[in-house]
């Protein structure tokens, strides 16, 4: 889980910090799915993998508290993929990839939510 978030947070970092020349080798597309992204879909990314990550540290570490950050990751999840998938052209542009690795990771952070409420329960966390 852990590893799998700080891919994300990698991703993350990999997109805000895209520099101008490496924009320009995408084609225009993308460039512009890029460059319209609204500031709060960009916010609910840095929330998704940054709270994920921090959850799943949390959940190592057998932390209760890893289960409202991955919450609240999950939530942030949703908010951005609602935004790729019904306020953008992105199914067009990457085709069906658009929609599977956002499904992917829903079903993911899913997981990680369910996982760390049963870790409470079980009383693996305190």
């Amino acid at each position: 889980a852990l590893l799998w978030n700080l891919l994300g947070v990698f991703a993350f970092i990999s997109q805000v910090t895209m520099t101008p020349e490496t924009l320009a080798a995408l084609p225009q597309e993308q460039q512009d799915l890029y460059t319209t992204m609204p500031t709060w879909a960009t916010v609910a990314f840095a929330v998704a993998v940054n709270f994920g990550a921090l959850g799943s540290l949390l959940l190592v570490l057998k932390k209760n508290m890893a289960g409202m950050f991955l919450q609240l990751s999950l939530l942030a999840v949703l908010v951005q993929n609602f935004h790729s998938s019904f306020m953008t052209n992105a199914l067009e542009v990457y085709g069906t990839q658009a929609l599977i690795m956002p499904i992917v990771v829903i079903i993911i952070a899913i997981f990680l939510v369910v996982l760390a409420a049963k870790a409470k329960r079980m009383r693996w966390t305190s």
